[in-house]
């Protein structure tokens, strides 16, 4: 039946429904489940309440595990990932992760949560994702794409896989399904240890769909990978080339295909939407304060870039790249972290010392 689809579809096709199948939970847990980066940053700083980013304990959890049980029975290689057959540079993670979580402070959304507003109506998040997949392809691919590779050397086909799993397997000769399952157990036993969050099923669940929808994405791609015959990139779910793939698209949709991307973004706008209009909570919105808007904007321009310094978003790295055990993960989570609250300290208290 699968083989069936794929053959009536083609690769392209079949990999962008599988984006956009994953990308429409992804939104639901947005909406419904308020999954969410920034959210869950300033719960922790200034609402004293970290269910939220506990959440994405549960995702991170799930993903790891989902990927090695899949590893395990030859349904993925995540040495074919970019995240692993990248060599790392942690500069590049550090200092992007900081942009991203600056930028994301100022914007008041990361890219995936700039899309899941939009699907609620939200024309500044419109604004947002315009620029944030401007921003990115300007120095990915566009006038800066040189002046990045001269300073972040980018280098592929790393001769060990970037990640915890494969060094433990080359050094120590530990199985990846015995270290998958180990860490992804570990952070699933931390996050649980809360008695708030287990008394909060819809945060454990939404967590949980995340953390599926991310290893939907691998497993889905790396099928249409080695099923079909056209060449196609095993990935998952990330929002900010992304993005900036989905607004290319829609310009040269006449001489250019579908991608796991395209289905990913615009599923994400779907789920969203679908939440927001199942919640009541679908409303027209538009910025009435042109200074919070210039603000938003620059918060998106930083955005972009940061993103493709640290080879992901708060959700690319933060999840996604976990899910694989890269080296680069915890380290773009902390930086990603560490921006958002410099650029939420600065809106919200400022850096002036109290008097």
């Amino acid at each position: 039946m699968l083989e069936q689809l794929l053959e009536n579809l083609g690769e392209a096709n079949t990999a962008a429904l599988i984006g956009l199948i994953g990308g429409i939970a992804l939104g639901l847990a947005a909406r419904i489940g308020r999954f969410c980066t920034l959210g869950a940053i300033e719960d922790v700083l200034y609402g004293a309440d970290d269910r939220r980013l506990r959440m994405w304990g549960i995702a991170i959890g799930v993903a790891i595990i989902g990927v090695h049980l899949a590893m395990s029975y030859g349904a993925m290689d995540v040495a074919q990932t970019t995240y692993l057959d990248r060599v790392w540079s942690p500069m590049g993670t550090i200092i992007g992760g900081l942009m991203f979580g600056y930028g994301m402070a100022l914007s008041g959304n990361c890219g995936y949560g700039a899309l899941a507003r939009l699907g609620g109506g939200d024309l500044r998040a419109f604004v947002i994702v315009i620029v944030m997949g401007l921003s990115a392809y300007f120095v990915m691919s566009g006038p800066l794409a040189h002046t990045r590779v001269m300073i972040f050397p980018v280098e592929f086909n790393a001769e060990t896989p970037q990640g915890f799993s494969a060094y433990a397997q080359k050094f120590w000769g530990i199985s990846p399904l015995v270290t998958g399952l180990s860490i992804g157990g570990a952070i699933l036993v931390f996050t649980l240890s809360s008695a708030a969050l287990r008394a909060s099923p819809k945060h454990i669940f939404w967590g949980t769909v995340v953390g599926l929808a991310v290893v939907s994405g691998w497993v889905g791609t790396y099928w249409v990978a080695h099923t079909g015959f056209d060449a196609e990139p095993i990935e998952t779910h990330s929002f900010v080339a992304p993005i900036g793939d989905t607004i290319y698209y829609g310009m040269t949709a006449s001489g250019n295909t579908l991608s796991f991307s395209v289905g990913s973004v615009v599923g994400v706008i779907l789920g969203a939407c679908l939440g927001s209009f199942s919640k009541g909570h679908f409303r027209w919105e538009a910025c009435e304060d042109p200074r919070e808007l210039r603000r938003q904007i620059l918060g998106a321009v930083i955005m972009g870039p940061g993103a493709i310094l640290a080879v992901g978003c708060s959700l690319g790295q933060g999840v996604s790249a976990f899910s694989v055990l890269a080296y680069s993960a915890p380290v773009a989570f902390v930086a990603i972290f560490a921006g958002a609250a410099i650029g939420l300290k600065q809106l919200i208290t400022g850096f002036a010392p109290a008097e």
